[in-house]
């Protein structure tokens, strides 16, 4: 393997950054996820809207406090701050927790589009050092292997780090767009107990 990578030239550095940050970057929303899951309270969020529906939301807000779970906090955050305006105290929470989401998927797509363009760098490079052994009269066969071999191993390393991170970006942003949908059904549901409530 080092072997492969000495031979793709100094376009194997800068590629090889990109496979750690974009591992890193999965890795680390892979971590998020995990804990999201573990902090569901799916009881504790139907208990709310409950509490809501009946306009105890004193008691909603200190039945939610402290909860990890994303959707909780969003209807406590709402709740807290009911008296001066639901709906923005909602729309900033529901934007907080999208942007806990969101992190490191730009990080992610920039990597993807930076590899592959890496790789075509490393190509044109090995290219280049290929046709300069060919201008002498005698051309080295080894300085033209080299840059051969540097042409193909930038590309294919630059393809090798850009696929999986298209996959891995795909999936996450699979699962943000899955957690919004869920937020935005919580929240409409609230929304109309809390009105309900309230006519009470």
């Amino acid at each position: 393997m080092l072997h492969w990578f000495l031979k793709g030239g100094p376009v194997m550095w800068p590629l090889l950054v990109c496979s750690i940050v974009a591992a890193a970057a999965a890795i680390d929303r892979c971590l998020f996820w995990w804990r999201e899951r573990r902090t569901r309270d799916p009881k504790l969020v139907h208990t709310l809207l409950h509490l809501t529906e009946r306009a105890l939301l004193d008691e909603a807000v200190s039945e939610g406090a402290g909860s990890q779970d994303a959707v909780v906090r969003i209807l406590v955050n709402g709740l807290s701050h009911h008296h001066f305006s639901l709906q923005g105290a909602l729309e900033v929470a529901v934007n907080a927790e999208l942007r806990r989401m969101k992190r490191s998927l730009g990080i992610l797509d920039t990597i993807i589009t930076v590899a592959p363009l890496l790789g075509i760098f490393g190509t044109v490079t090995g290219i280049l050092t290929a046709f300069s052994a060919l201008e002498g009269r005698i051309p080295d066969p080894r300085t033209v292997s080299a840059g051969i071999a540097q042409a193909v191993i930038t590309t294919v390393a630059g393809l090798a780090i850009a696929i999986p991170a298209v996959i891995a970006y795909n999936y996450f942003c699979a699962k943000v767009e899955e957690a919004a949908a869920e937020i935005s059904t919580h929240v409409t549901n609230f929304q109309i107990l809390y009105e309900k409530g309230k006519g009470k």
